[in-house]
């Protein structure tokens, strides 16, 4: 039996989630389907290829992951599969993968449409095109069997942070349930420039000179989430509703430690 994986900024209110599930069943009768998330935000395809990035390792070789944010539905962005560490993807050529280009992967068009659904709407590709692909997928089929390989894959190019004179500035992509506020700089970036000397994180106002542990060491916390990114948490509250966080917000970092 294979694994499949849904990612979508769907929510819970619509069937479109379970019309997906549906097509899926009714090709490869024994899939195993897993919800990832519905709920990201709507046609926030950052967030979505952060969220990816997270989840994806922890699944095993073979997974399909059929990801689905794609506000550019019925345009002439392309739908793909990328093919990386003995896991599928499947989803739009829209940036969403863009985390997984960092290195070696291979990328498939989706080119034969006897493989998908006879009618193709518009505007639910996630049922007509990527649940039939990721269906076939799981009963063995391989990536190359939808269509040629590609090169030219739809990434985001202001993704990470970057440098402006001699601080590093990143930027907040991600509030979770609780409140967090995750960012897109990541521990290893963090360490690298940091290089164990002094410095200082700074955010909305506010100023850190140290990396937490946990989010219960200080009411206002700056660490490394499970997600291997910096953020940012409140101690039994939501650093969103106190600080007025939002995404796109900023996050600088600075060596030495600020008095």
């Amino acid at each position: 039996m294979k694994v499949i994986t849904l990612l979508t900024d769907f929510g819970m209110k619509d069937p479109y989630a379970g019309i997906m599930k549906g097509v899926i069943l009714s090709i490869n009768p024994g899939a195993t389907i897993v919800d990832i998330t519905h709920e990201v935000d709507p046609q926030d395809i950052r967030e979505g290829a952060f969220i990816i990035e997270e989840y994806y390792r922890y699944f095993p070789e073979g997974t399909i992951h059929l990801c689905v944010v794609d506000p550019t539905v019925g345009s002439a962005r392309r739908p793909i599969i990328v093919a990386k560490y003995g896991r599928l993807f499947v989803g739009p050529d829209n940036g969403l993968f863009t985390l997984l280009y960092r290195d070696k992967y291979e990328a498939y068009a989706i080119e034969r449409m006897d493989l998908v659904r006879n009618e193709i709407s518009s505007t639910f590709h996630g049922r007509d095109i990527f649940a039939p692909a990721a269906a076939h997928l799981s009963t063995g089929l391989h990536p190359s069997a939808f269509g040629g390989m590609i090169h030219d894959t739809a990434r985001f190019a202001d993704i990470f942070p970057v440098m402006e004179g001699d601080r590093l500035v990143g930027e907040v992509v991600r509030l979770d349930r609780f409140g967090n506020a995750i960012t897109n700089v990541h521990a290893d970036v963090l360490e690298r420039f940091i290089q164990g000397g002094p410095f200082t994180i700074s955010i909305s106002g506010m100023s850190f000179t140290a990396i937490h542990k946990s989010y219960c060491e200080k009411d206002y916390v700056c660490l490394v989430g499970s997600s291997g990114y910096l953020e940012f948490g409140y101690y039994m509250g939501s650093f969103l509703h106190a600080k007025g966080i939002k995404k796109g917000d900023p996050v600088y970092i600075s060596l030495g430690a600020k008095d």
